[in-house]
């Protein structure tokens, strides 16, 4: 089996890639910045010496990043995409293409990843099944609200309601993706999970962006008193990926209490996550502003009149 992590740098995403590879999985570690990939990369092989890893770039704040890295993995084999990577509770900041940066990350580089990675998606599979893609949220979805007319957040930022925004558009692509895919006969399985509260970098990055040594220190008090391992937050990604039970459109996450700790369980979401119209005209949107259009599904779907993005799309690949 062959699988691309996003962020498998850190965190969660780095216990994930240390599972699969575990398990005999090929892992693509695609990260930002490949120095840190490559020595991710040699932790990984210290633990797991006969990992077969790959390490590639992939800036999902950059839309020709993102069809770069696709255009390296195109004629390969691959069964598993994981949509990790993130980056929550920043200041308001801008990607490469002019989108606000926790929904162009988050939401938009894995929308675009994951259409452009779609053909070779449909030639794997995992245990016999379809190929899967598994796409991480938070359960600070709940929380999360989609602002149709200004997806870009210009007119009401603050940093986790643009966090909780992004999360919900995970869940709202994963299920209208199940969608598309059911109603087009496509062997894929697009199923979503969420760590928990897990100790990561990613509490602390907001903080340290906004010079805040108060807020830094709190993030880690938190990480430290009660949170969860990353290993233990990889769990929910680990059972989407590889429990031959999990069907398209499952969500999974921690069953402890309020979803924060504890073993993988599948769980509820938001009503708002479970919106068919929101979810259509996401997509329409995150097709116009990033030029990717899934061809491989055909349109089987009214036409939905369209999200008011705030934003110029990006170049057209296809």
């Amino acid at each position: 089996m062959r699988a691309v992590v996003t962020g498998a740098n850190s965190g969660i995403g780095w216990y994930t890639a240390l599972e699969l590879a575990r398990r005999g999985t090929v892992v693509v570690v695609a990260v930002r910045d490949e120095e840190r990939g490559a020595a991710a990369a040699e932790r990984l092989r210290s633990l797991v010496p006969a990992a077969r890893l790959e390490v590639s770039r992939l800036d999902l704040a950059d839309l020709a990043s993102v069809r770069a890295f696709a255009a390296g993995q195109v004629r390969r084999r691959l069964d598993l995409l994981i949509n990790n990577a993130g980056v929550m509770g920043i200041p308001r900041t801008e990607t490469a293409d002019g989108f606000e940066t926790q929904f162009g990350v988050n939401h938009l580089g894995h929308f675009a990843l994951t259409g452009l990675l779609l053909p070779t998606l449909l030639t794997g599979g995992v245990r016999r099944g379809p190929a899967r893609v598994v796409t991480v949220s938070s359960h600070l979805h709940r929380r999360g609200r989609l602002h149709p007319d200004d997806l870009m957040a210009k007119g009401w930022y603050t940093p986790f309601a643009a966090y909780g925004q992004s999360k919900l558009a995970n869940l709202l692509f994963m299920r209208e993706l199940q969608r598309r895919v059911d109603a087009c006969g496509v062997p894929l399985a697009s199923i979503g999970a969420h760590p928990g509260y897990a100790a990561t970098n990613l509490q602390a990055r907001g903080p340290r962006m906004s010079g805040s040594r108060v807020g830094e220190m709190i993030a880690w008090l938190a990480n430290r008193l009660l949170a969860q391992s990353p290993a233990q937050g990889a769990w929910p990604t680990l059972r989407a990926a590889t429990d031959p039970g999990a069907r398209g459109g499952d969500y999974f996450g921690p069953g402890g209490f309020a979803e924060q700790r504890g073993h993988p369980v599948l769980v509820g979401m938001s009503a708002a996550a479970s919106g068919a119209d929101d979810a259509r005209r996401l997509w329409e949107a995150s097709v116009e502003l990033t030029g990717v259009d899934y061809t491989q599904l055909k349109p089987s779907f009214p036409r939905t009149p369209p999200l008011a993005p705030n934003a110029e799309p990006g170049t057209p690949g296809r």
